[in-house]
């Protein structure tokens, strides 16, 4: 079992299984989803799709 502190709550999250890069993981405490980065230690970080590029949808041209 790997422990790791959520990054929106700084509550515990226990992962049972051996995780694996890209994984996603959900905090118990605050339902916040992460990824896996790394395994040992175990390291997780926000989703990188759930980041929003704020000039996507700006209407910007790019000529």
């Amino acid at each position: 079992m790997s422990d790791t502190v959520c990054l929106s709550c700084d509550g515990k999250i226990s992962v049972k299984n051996t995780p694996k890069i890209g994984a996603r993981v959900q905090c118990p405490a605050c339902d916040a989803e992460f990824e896996v980065v790394w395994l040992s230690p175990l390291q997780l970080d926000w989703p990188v799709d759930d980041f929003e590029d704020e000039y996507d949808d700006a209407g910007y041209d790019e000529d």
